[in-house]
């Protein structure tokens, strides 16, 4: 049970900091339909539990140290050079997106100018990609358990402090800018992209476990409690939406207004979620091209990290709305090719 648990938690872990730490991809993805982003959560949910269980039970099945395999053997070799090349843009995309995210959250919270936050968040993902992939994946994991219990306070304490009614809150909510179409084009587009963002690591992730059921159920639960958190969060900003709407960190200004002393230790978890990701994209972008724990290894990560914080001033808000929906669209190829994944694992056994 520890090991299912281990493993969901970090699941959570690696797609929370790119997913919703900030709010920010919670108010375009979600809050931005009204009443109809709680039914794109809902929807978004089922997609995580399926897309999660069947990551890690790939992973598993092939004890893997990368995606590149797996994601061959599933799609094919045409549609797996689509995929490979999808996942690699993913991994440095939201690494850099995670580097300005760092510097937005100090930046908001400290008055400090957003180098400083992006600088520190890495040097600890050059430092901690140099460890091994249990380390990693522990360090992932430990942090998951604050994020639930900030969540659940939030949720309660913003539902319980409306000083507005849905049903007034949802035209504001309407008037939130987001690229996205309609909610459920948002809620399938918002999947996609987590699991792309997710799937190397996951894969990697599963690879480190050789009981395929433990895997199986560690990813099913990661991906329905990933899905849970997301709709409270959603109702979260929704019942605030009218306060928060303008800021890069909504869900850090909920926390302020509840106590700015809060708020200080919020930014710090928020920081440790944005770190998670951002570790986890930069471990699997690097595993991708050597192997790890090596001196090849280490001159990559400082090489493609420091790229990464360079790339990251264009700037927090910006990055999301550009990189979220485009790898959301391009993600696509790879959740097909995992939903395809069980029935080619069948007729695998079956013929073996």
């Amino acid at each position: 049970m520890l090991r299912i648990l281990k493993i969901a938690s970090a699941f959570i872990g690696i797609i929370v900091g790119a997913g919703f730490a900030s709010g920010q991809e919670i108010l375009q993805y979600f809050t931005s339909f009204g009443y109809m982003g709680t039914a794109a959560a809902i929807v978004a949910t089922a997609f995580f539990a399926y897309l999660g269980m069947v990551l890690t039970k790939l992973g598993s099945r092939t004890q893997t140290t990368s995606h590149k395999e797996v994601i061959y053997w599933v799609s094919g070799r045409h549609i797996g050079v689509i995929v490979d090349y999808v996942i690699i843009f993913t991994l440095f995309s939201v690494g850099v997106v995670m580097i300005a995210g760092a510097g937005s959250i100090l930046h908001q919270q400290f008055g400090l100018s957003p180098f400083v936050g992006s600088l520190i968040l890495t040097i600890l993902i050059i430092l901690t990609v140099m460890l091994n992939i249990q380390r990693v994946i522990a360090v992932i994991g430990s942090i998951t358990p604050f994020l639930i219990l900030t969540i659940i306070i939030i949720s309660v304490y913003s539902l319980l402090t409306m000083d507005s009614s849905f049903a007034q809150l949802n035209p504001v909510a309407k008037e939130v800018d987001t690229t996205l179409p309609n909610w459920f084009i948002s809620a399938v587009n918002y999947v996609s992209f987590n699991i792309a963002v997710g799937a190397a690591m996951s894969l990697v992730m599963g690879g480190a476990e050789k009981n395929e059921r433990v895997a199986s159920i560690g990813g099913f639960l990661g991906g329905f409690g990933l899905g849970v958190l997301i709709l409270l969060s959603h109702l979260a900003i929704f019942s605030k939406v009218d306060t928060v709407a303008a800021f890069d960190m909504p869900m850090l200004k909920i926390i302020d207004d509840i106590s700015p002393s809060l708020a200080v230790f919020m930014s710090f978890v928020l920081f440790g979620m944005i770190f998670n990701t951002g570790v986890s994209m930069f471990y699997a972008f690097t595993a991708r091209f050597v192997e790890m724990r090596t001196k090849s290894a280490n001159i990559f990560i400082v090489v493609v990290a420091t790229i990464g914080f360079i790339a990251s001033f264009v700037g927090f808000t910006d990055l999301v709305a550009f990189f979220y929906p485009l790898i959301g669209y391009l993600g696509l190829f790879l959740v097909g090719a995992l939903i395809y994944a069980p029935f080619k694992m069948a007729k695998h056994k079956k013929n073996s």
